[in-house]
């Protein structure tokens, strides 16, 4: 069994002994801690919102985190199945304390984990993080008396609440999509994108295939929207002769295209179109992390806008596009941030400006794609030994390779002419990511192996 701390919240795999895997007694522990972190932060508002995606955990571990709540005196707005951006939205509407996703987001069905939001609905700062980390290890909890405990209150209304607020964006045309006469296909490994994206598609006008969209949390697959998991939804995009397919990952904060001829449009490149879409509307600025598509910063100067790279991590591309006041931003495994309505990853908002642009220039998923550069992304690691010094080895290539484009906020990352590598060690497990980036496969893989053999001569 495994269970994982970390700075931006709690996740493990069910059941097994208390800290070595999810059990009741670390979940109370990790949501105490929230409390008394969020108390702290003396807000207006004495309500934490908590919503869950339809992992078969899902129920017993909400019911644990809301009776936790309730008893440090907190009251619980439970708006029930929904969906990561649901919570985030949802807490900014009802201007809440603070708010628990229940969701392992893309890990298999025995995970499940608790994503803290702060009082804008946003992921906690590292620092924010480490407190909570810390008072979980201290285990010194008081909670409260009978007459002080909180209220609990259930309201799944903010699903539709959240798809109101994505067809209000001045962006989104629901009159052209509709005019189009789209069909999709819909790929929801049985979680909760299995309603709502039906739903938003329904508003628009969307004709909606669906394909493993019963909320039941029996994945039908891996449920990380990756090349190799979306067969099924390939072939019968083909089959239906549907415009595209969509995926979404179980908390539906991931987007993921199909063309029309079963081809991936690239889950780097969802953020790439609608950000295209957006810049073509709106002048701006846009952000993405170290270890995403070139792309995004070549269809962002092509609008004559700046582009700027983060560290990886959804909080850190976040606090990058407030401080270069980003109007689109994301990361390169689908996940979409349009601060029109929330900073945070939203496969609802990307749907809906992929729709409207794919009506307005009149063209194939396939020809949207051709339009972009042809990039490829070669994704390795080694692994870890106690013995290997990391960030001696990161030195001496920086220092070996210091006359290109050098950045060490996150690693260390190399930008060549004719690509990019970004070395980084990883936050959960003891590896070594080495992620290459070129025009085309085969160079990129070229990039990949000599810097892996270099680093290997290091070791």
């Amino acid at each position: 069994m495994t269970l994982i701390k970390s700075i931006s919240g709690i996740r493990g795999t069910i059941g097994g002994e208390v800290g070595y895997g999810l059990t009741p007694l670390d979940i109370v522990r990790f949501t105490a801690s929230y409390a008394i972190f969020i108390r702290k932060q003396a807000s207006s508002s004495n309500t934490i919102i908590i919503g869950r995606d339809a992992r078969i955990s899902g129920q017993m571990v909400s019911n644990i985190v809301s009776g936790t709540l309730m008893g440090c005196g907190f009251d619980v707005l439970d708006i029930g199945l929904s969906t990561t951006p649901t919570v985030e939205v949802a807490v900014q509407l009802e201007q809440s304390a603070g708010g628990v996703i229940i969701t392992a987001s893309h890990n298999p069905k025995e995970w499940n984990a608790l994503k803290l939001l702060n009082e804008r609905g946003e992921f906690l700062s590292a620092l924010n993080g480490e407190e909570i980390l810390e008072l979980a290890e201290n285990d010194n909890f008081t909670f409260s008396a009978v007459d002080d405990l909180g209220k609990y209150t259930f309201d799944d209304r903010f699903n539709d609440k959240h798809i109101d607020e994505v067809l209000k964006l001045k962006l989104v045309d629901i009159d052209l999509v509709k005019s189009a006469g789209f069909k999709v296909i819909l790929d929801a490994v049985n979680s909760t994108g299995g309603f709502m994206i039906p739903k938003l598609l329904e508003r628009m006008g969307v004709e909606c295939v669906k394909l493993f969209c019963e909320p039941n949390g029996q994945f039908s697959h891996n449920p990380e929207p990756l090349p190799e998991n979306l067969t099924e939804i390939s072939a019968l995009v083909v089959k239906e002769k549907a415009d595209f397919g969509i995926v979404v990952d179980p908390d539906v904060d991931r987007l993921a295209i199909v063309c029309e001829d079963g081809s991936m449009f690239g889950e780097e490149y969802t953020l790439v179109a609608v950000a295209d879409f957006v810049l073509s509307k709106t002048s701006g600025n846009t952000v993405s992390n170290l270890s995403s598509t070139r792309a995004l910063r070549d269809v962002t100067s092509s609008h004559n806008g700046n582009y700027q790279a983060s560290a990886v991590g959804e909080v850190n591309v976040v606090e990058k596009m407030k401080a270069i006041n980003a109007v689109i931003g994301g990361e390169g495994n689908g996940g979409v941030i349009y601060p029109e309505l929330h900073y945070g990853r939203d496969a609802l908002i990307g749907v809906a400006l992929f729709l409207t642009q794919l009506a307005e220039r009149k063209i194939s998923v396939k020809e949207l794609r051709n339009s972009y550069p042809n990039y490829f992304i070669s994704k390795n690691k080694i692994k870890l030994t106690p013995k290997i010094d990391v960030d001696a080895i990161l030195s001496v290539l920086a220092e070996k390779y210091k006359k290109e484009k050098i950045t060490t906020i996150d690693g260390l990352k190399i930008d060549f002419a004719e690509g990019w590598v970004h070395l980084r060690k990883s936050n959960t497990e003891p590896i070594i990511r080495i992620y290459a980036e070129s025009e085309g496969e085969e160079k990129a893989n070229e990039f990949a192996t000599n810097m892996i053999n270099e680093i290997q001569e290091l070791i």
